[in-house]
């Protein structure tokens, strides 16, 4: 046997497994569909065109493939002459698994496409990739989770350069470099639970998640439950499905318990379990599970006299009180006001400013809500003002006090409220020049950028230094 000869025989035995292989598929298949370059149907088996609604498969023949297999992919796969070898095909009856595959003629030229619903055999797939799918959605939905998670503050968030802020940001810092508990003490609207956030973003465990709780904000009967989670069916109405803790949540994390003070007692001593064996078991369950979790700790309540008092545990109190962090009221950090202020008005979206006047007004106030009442103040006081300056006015209405336009000494005689305004902040810049003894350190004390100082000197003709 010749070349020639032997190149017609391996022709004629391609073609004739190609046309075996055809047949086997298509008649132990679901269905199989033909169609050419412009992805009309030249040909379907009859139990293809039975499942799409059709009594005869010659209705079929020179439709567009989508018209009588909504959703079909052959058009794709005939423009473009790439397989698809395993998908999904929604159908009315139930789910196929298909196969679609491009067809060339001799010359290599692309001429349409066959797909096939796959034999009787792997009908099983569909379930199996069924549940490939919802284990996709499933670890999507886990890393949307994980990302809400996540630290939403820094340290660049704590405003301030007073000593009282600075040393609390120091020790936040030595914090964050540690695995031992932090115990943020301080009243209420302090900024503990944004420094919280900013200890766990600064720490090695940054990418793992950010996990609150308040202790104040759950009732005392499902704390437990918040805290290890429940088994299936742990209590009368709880659900079949195992539910996870905040402890489970937070693994590899984080946990910031916020009010710890107000913890009751029975879940104080299970706490200190989990704290020094790092073990704990869901509630209705037996089974114990290890953790890893970070824990930082908030109160504005004083713990030390709740356990002198028995409402708190001394040996959970000595646990947690490895680093404490005492953040200061507002009342003791005065000078960081104007920084604060920008930085809220800034948040708020707002370009008002504040003149002196009205940060000295916010420097007699006693401030019991802390930077949390401070920034309710200014969003009040943008709300109730018209011009773009929060004056001192603006201010004590926003405050519920009568304004007092001269808080340095009142005006004289025919002096109207500019000129007692440019007399009052004259009296401040000099002051504050002649205590700091160069501009720099004053626009420091003052809460003001340098180039403010001295637009403002020049302004009120006062000689810098």
């Amino acid at each position: 046997m010749d070349s020639t000869d032997r190149l017609k025989d391996y022709r004629s035995t391609r073609l004739q497994a190609m046309r075996s292989l055809f047949e086997i598929v298509e008649q132990s298949s679901e269905g199989t569909v033909i169609v050419d370059r412009d992805a009309r149907i030249v040909w379907i088996n009859e139990r293809y065109a039975r499942r799409f609604g059709l009594a005869d498969p010659a209705e079929a023949l020179g439709q567009p493939v989508e018209n009588v297999i909504p959703g079909s992919l052959l058009r794709e796969v005939a423009h473009s002459g790439r397989p698809i070898l395993l998908d999904m095909l929604d159908t009315p009856k139930d789910p196929l698994v298909v196969m679609r595959l491009p067809i060339r003629d001799e010359d290599g030229q692309l001429i349409g496409a066959i797909g096939f619903a796959l034999f009787d055999e792997l009908k099983r797939l569909s379930p199996l990739v069924r549940h490939y799918l919802s284990m996709q959605e499933e670890l999507a939905s886990t890393r949307l989770l994980l990302q809400a998670r996540q630290a939403r503050y820094s340290f660049a968030q704590f405003i301030g350069t007073s000593a009282p802020a600075l040393q609390v940001k120091r020790l936040a810092r030595r914090g964050a470099a540690s695995e031992a508990p932090v115990l943020l003490l301080g009243e209420t609207g302090t900024g503990k639970e944004l420094l919280a956030h900013a200890i766990h973003a600064a720490s090695p465990r940054a990418h793992k998640p950010f996990v609150s709780l308040n202790m104040a904000a759950i009732p005392e009967s499902l704390l437990e439950a918040e805290f290890f989670g429940t088994a299936p069916g742990a209590y009368t109405g709880a659900s079949r499905k195992a539910r996870p803790g905040k402890f489970q949540i937070a693994q590899g994390g984080t946990l910031f318990l916020d009010e710890i003070g107000d913890m009751p007692l029975h879940l104080q001593g299970k706490l200190l379990r989990v704290l020094q064996e790092k073990e704990f078991e869901p509630v209705g369950s037996n089974q114990i599970l290890f953790s890893d979790v970070r824990l930082i700790a908030a109160t504005s309540c004083d713990l030390e006299a709740a356990v002198r008092q028995g409402r708190f545990r001394a040996d959970l109190y000595y646990r947690l009180n490895v680093l404490p962090i005492r953040l200061p009221p507002l009342r003791e950090r005065l000078d960081d006001l104007p920084a604060l202020c920008e930085a809220i008005l800034a948040q708020l979206g707002s370009d008002h400013a504040l003149g002196p006047a009205a940060l000295a007004l916010l420097a007699r106030h006693d401030w019991p809500g802390n930077i949390r009442e401070l920034r309710n103040l200014l969003e009040r006081a943008i709300l109730l003002g018209d011009g773009p300056q929060l004056d001192e006015a603006a201010l004590a209405t926003a405050l519920g006090a009568q304004p007092r336009l001269a808080p340095a000494a009142a005006p004289a005689a025919g002096e109207g409220y500019r000129q007692a305004m440019l007399r009052f902040e004259r009296d401040l810049l000099e002051n504050a020049l002649a205590g700091a003894g160069n501009a720099l350190e004053a626009a420091r004390r003052l809460g003001l950028s340098r180039s403010t100082l001295y637009r403002r000197l020049a302004a009120l003709g006062i000689p810098s230094r």
